[in-house]
């Protein structure tokens, strides 16, 4: 069983039909005790990111997320989802993330050849965090964002992608990994790694936290 947290921002049923296509099941929810009980858990996100990480507060989700991350369970944030897990966000504001990944995240300066915000197919590269995730260098993922994640620790880096400069594209630290792109978009290396996710075999199951 996938849960997958609903806070009314973001493709829920999109990420649910990419798990289903797995064969496992998905429930969509805002409730903070099946968030709290959930074997696997998917955080995803599309907007602005002052506005999600209200929206998880008036929904009191924080503290389930943050309790269940805390215990190092099975963890996959999407796009918003990965943002939301930094201290400070900077998207029309300052604001408070869950904190629960050291660092900010901030709006691409690019030269003017640079669309902003970066939307499309682009490749990743592997970093240090993702070397045991089985991820080939050059797979084809699909981004669309104009705010990228600046993890404090360059260790949780699991991929980087270039646009106008290297840029963090996935972290992961123990059993938590979440992506800027969208897997539910990106077509097979996208769907493979949502099932991977599902089924257990994406992150090895002996990692330890760090």
């Amino acid at each position: 069983m996938i849960t997958i947290v609903d806070y009314q921002m973001g493709n829920l049923r999109s990420v649910q039909k990419a798990v289903e296509r797995a064969g496992v099941e998905a429930v969509i929810t805002s409730d903070a005790a099946e968030i709290a009980a959930a074997e696997r858990l998917i955080l995803p996100g599309v907007g602005a990111f002052g506005d999600a990480i209200s929206e998880i507060r008036n929904r009191d989700l924080e503290a389930p997320i943050k309790d269940y991350l805390a215990a190092d369970r099975p963890f996959l944030g999407i796009c918003l989802g990965l943002q939301m897990l930094f201290e400070q966000g900077f998207e029309h504001g300052t604001y408070e993330g869950l904190g629960v990944i050291p660092g900010d995240v901030v709006k691409f300066t690019l030269p003017l050849s640079y669309k902003v915000p970066h939307m499309g197919w682009n490749t990743v590269d592997v970093g240090p965090a993702g070397e045991d995730l089985g991820i080939e260098p050059q797979t084809h993922f699909y981004f669309v964002h104009s705010y990228y994640v600046r993890p404090t620790d360059p260790n949780v880096v699991a991929l980087t992608c270039d646009y106008g400069g290297q840029f963090c594209a996935a972290v992961r630290r123990g059993n938590l990994f979440a992506t800027q792109f969208h897997p539910e978009k990106s077509q097979q290396a996208g769907l493979q790694l949502v099932e991977r996710f599902a089924r257990g075999t994406l992150i090895p199951n002996t990692l330890s936290n760090s």
